[in-house]
């Protein structure tokens, strides 16, 4: 039995657009990722905003504004002043008024991805915040990433593995990283993603839609 679970099985009072978390590593090409899965989303239907998380800037967020994919206004940013990791876990007043600030201002949005990065593999969202999650990491990065047993790795509910392109050119046997990534989650699903060619991307999209907004 695949170990995604429904939403409606985890404890939550709150109403209104669905919130997804993006977590990573800097660098892994969550930005990228959201720039592909804008259109995907929008071609089914989809009405989205999106939340980005900085330390002390707003890049990501001017970045997506900047593409030409959404309304700028959908895009809120929020600057931790510290490590992104304690306002989607510790503490995620920032994050939750900002998600429903865009609710407010957007009642017709149904999605709401709210992006996070930080250093490390321990960066976890609190279910306060979001209703489900997925964690993105890149070959890049190194194929010894999954057997860290990283607390992203193994509790998201989608494991994203980035640049797959790269993999002949730094070294990395995909195929042993995917199936060390699988054995180290327990079979829970995962997903090989090249965001230059939007490889992976639907399947992403359909999993968000079967799990979160049950379609």
């Amino acid at each position: 039995m695949d170990a995604t679970y429904l939403l409606k099985d985890r404890p939550s009072t709150r109403v209104g657009a669905a919130r997804v978390g993006i977590g990573g590593p800097v660098g892994s090409g969550k930005t990228a990722l959201i720039e592909r899965l804008i259109p995907a989303f929008a071609a089914r239907g989809v009405s989205l905003a999106v939340v980005t998380n900085d330390l002390v800037t707003a890049e990501d967020a001017e970045r997506l504004r900047r593409s030409g994919l959404i309304d700028p206004a959908r895009v809120a940013a929020v600057e931790a002043g510290a490590c992104p990791h304690t306002v989607i876990r510790e503490d995620p007043t920032l994050n939750i008024a900002a998600a429903d600030e865009l609710e407010q201002r957007f009642p017709d949005a149904e999605l709401i991805l709210i992006e996070s990065g930080g250093d490390n593999l321990a960066s976890t969202f609190s279910l306060d915040l979001v209703d489900w999650w997925m964690f993105v990491i890149d070959v890049a990065g190194g194929d010894d990433i999954p057997r860290k047993n990283g607390p992203g790795v193994l509790k998201c509910d989608l494991l994203v593995i980035n640049k797959s392109d790269l993999a002949p050119h730094v070294g990395v046997d995909l195929d042993r990283m995917t199936s060390e990534a699988g054995a180290a989650r327990h079979g829970r699903p995962l997903v090989l993603t090249n965001c230059r060619k939007a490889e992976g991307i639907g399947a992403i999209v359909d999993r968000i839609l079967a799990d979160v907004l049950f379609r």
